[in-house]
């Protein structure tokens, strides 16, 4: 009987919630304005700070200002204000505060937003401040005072037909814009983008953004276009009751887990850890604005790459996140995807953890754990090795958990994740010096039970790719051309050298990792030195004979990263065959029979192995 009370009370409590949430949902999207009389604020548009994300698209946000005047926020740091918003014909009209719009067109540029000029015809114009010009051009009289001047000229003008200009100065060019513009008495009249609403207006229904949207954004139908007379009503008074039910809800069920057994508590205590769990290992998604808080408006950079900045921050409970902010000049998206959808779905302790992400709009973000000792490049290339920690016991364990993590992507996931971007910039330290693989932006997602993928074009970085990522004469591209990479990656912890840009002592010329062959060949030792340690010699040794076994030129001939790990955690292995000799077999016509796509990346291959 007990447990049938208790089973009730939690019922009711699921229905009060669900039945708030609904209430809530109903709410929380309505039609506003900043005044009364003002523009009327619906999908895509939203009073950012008052209503949630889902009740606008991204890069839509209104602001109200302390005299409840309607604000739009244009790319960069231009602020108009609304006069009105056409729903229908997808047409907003917007003001300049103290009527002279032309001071802000040297900063506004709509490449970036959702919205564009509505007039088919712009034009670039270049901005003097002048003193007196006789020639009739167009006088920005706003942007003037009392013996000083502004003129615009078409950017295209041969100024050598204005003999008047001469005296004058050039301010500064700006992005193509309508003649309408400079017309002090005109709206700025700005059109937008569909934002895939379209459907739910036919069927007289409101629009949001879906809440589990990830990337792309979604939007999905709800309730009625026009709120009928009495619904905000009725949900307010529903909302006053659940307020007073809750309680009452609350203190029966503190009362029945009080009167529950030891056994019952438990299981609780598990599920909530569990739950504690799951929610730590899912990504959060961020808004932008959440993101500069995050970073304390981007305030402490860490570094800089081709695909965005890194940034320095701290989540509100205190925990420090590194930032990666994505440029979104650069690709098509491809990159977020493929963090977002790899990285996202995995946890290992040797790769690195995606705490979250941002897709706002155009405004793109990755957050992650935070690692002081930032990359493995950092250590291996440096002058003066012998003053570093890492000694060849680190530098083994390093290479250890570098081919346990990829091992991982390999095998332990649902589908097996290729990297192909495998270099000792992308492995990040933590305090204890434990490697964890970065930068997913170049993954691959295939099937356990494929040997091979299919790759319209090559990736990754150079000194790190294998030969089939190039060109398919050298075989098919599979989970082998991680390998290679790990293994040129291996080599590179041996010499503490670029083996791509760098040479040996006798200025020889010789390929570095073939030099490491030669030498162990012929039973030489490396005389590398990283430390005085005994057993240094032997750690050098083995490492660098994976790395040779790694590097073989065709996949089939590399060991798989399970057996890499193995080869890693003994000695007396058997040195392999000379990698270096079987791709001499290639001749320079069957690589540039290869797409023209192609042809550039196997014309390096044939200058770096003298093929």
């Amino acid at each position: 009987m007990s447990n049938f009370k208790g089973l009730v009370v939690i019922v009711i409590v699921v229905t009060i919630f669900y039945l708030s949430q609904v209430a809530a949902e109903e709410d929380e999207c309505l039609e506003t304005s900043c005044r009364e009389g003002g523009p009327v604020i619906r999908f895509p548009f939203r009073l950012k700070d008052r209503q949630p994300c889902r009740c606008g698209y991204p890069g839509f946000d209104l602001f109200c200002t302390k005299h409840n005047h309607t604000l739009l926020e244009l790319p960069f740091s231009v602020n108009l204000f609304v006069k009105r918003i056409d729903y229908k014909n997808q047409m907003i009209h917007l003001q300049e505060p103290a009527m002279c719009l032309p001071r802000h067109l040297q900063n506004l540029n709509l490449s970036s937003s959702p919205f564009h000029f509505n007039q088919p015809y712009q034009h670039g114009f270049t901005f003097f401040n002048c003193t007196s010009v006789n020639e009739y051009v167009l006088n920005i009289s706003c942007l003037g005072s009392p013996g000083y001047k502004v003129y615009a000229v078409l950017s295209d003008t041969n100024m050598a037909y204005i003999p008047s200009f001469s005296s004058c100065t050039k301010m500064y060019d700006i992005s193509p814009v309508p003649y309408d513009v400079f017309d002090e008495n005109n709206d700025l009249v700005l059109n937008w983008w569909e934002p895939f609403c379209s459907d739910c207006a036919d069927h007289k229904q409101k629009c949001r953004l879906k809440s589990d949207t990830t990337s792309p954004l979604k939007t999905e139908c709800y309730g009625n276009l026009e709120t009928r007379k009495g619904e905000t009503q009725t949900q307010l008074i529903a909302v006053s009751v659940l307020c007073f039910l809750i309680p009452v809800v609350v203190i029966a069920i503190i009362c029945y887990i009080y009167r529950a057994n030891k056994a019952e508590r438990e299981n609780q205590v598990r599920i909530e850890r569990f739950l504690e769990d799951y929610k730590a290992l899912k990504p959060i998604r961020y808004c932008y604005a959440d993101i500069k808080r995050i970073t304390n408006n981007f305030k402490d950079k860490l570094g800089e790459g081709a695909y965005g900045t890194v940034f320095k921050g701290k989540l509100c409970h205190g925990i420090t996140v590194a930032v990666k902010i994505l440029n979104f000049s650069k690709g098509n998206g491809d990159e977020f995807i493929n963090e977002v959808g790899t990285i996202g779905r995995i946890h290992h302790v040797n790769v690195v953890r995606l705490v979250g992400y941002c897709a706002d709009g155009f405004r793109r973000a990755l957050v992650y754990e935070f690692l002081p000792n930032e990359s493995l490049e950092k250590f291996i290339f440096s002058k003066d090795r012998n003053k570093h920690v890492l000694g060849w016991e680190k530098l083994l364990k390093i290479a250890l958990g570098v081919a346990k993590g990829i091992e991982y992507l390999h095998q332990g996931c649902e589908q097996r994740i290729l990297h192909f971007d495998i270099k000792p910039q992308n492995v990040l330290l933590d305090y204890n010096f434990n490697p964890k693989i970065s930068d997913f932006g170049l993954a691959k997602l295939c099937s356990k039970d494929r040997s091979a993928v299919t790759m319209t074009a090559a990736r990754g970085t150079m000194g790190y790719v294998a030969p089939e990522v190039f060109s398919r004469n050298f075989g098919n591209v599979s989970c082998k051309s991680d390998v290679y990479s790990f293994g040129m990656l291996l080599l590179e912890m041996v010499g503490g050298r670029k083996n791509t840009d760098e040479k040996v002592k006798n200025g020889s010329g010789i390929y570095f990792p073939e030099w490491i062959y030669n030498h162990l060949n012929k039973g030489e030792e490396l005389r590398i030195c990283i430390g005085g340690e005994e057993g240094d010699a032997e750690i050098a040794k083995r490492v660098a004979i994976v790395g040779l076994w790694c590097i073989q030129w065709h996949p089939v001939n590399r060991p798989s990263m399970k057996t890499v790990i193995q080869m890693l955690e003994r000695d007396n292995l058997r040195i392999p065959p000379n990698p270096f000799s079987s791709n001499r077999s290639y001749t320079s016509s069957q690589i540039m029979n290869q797409k023209s796509s192609e042809q550039e990346l196997a014309a390096t291959l044939k200058h770096k192995y003298q093929i």
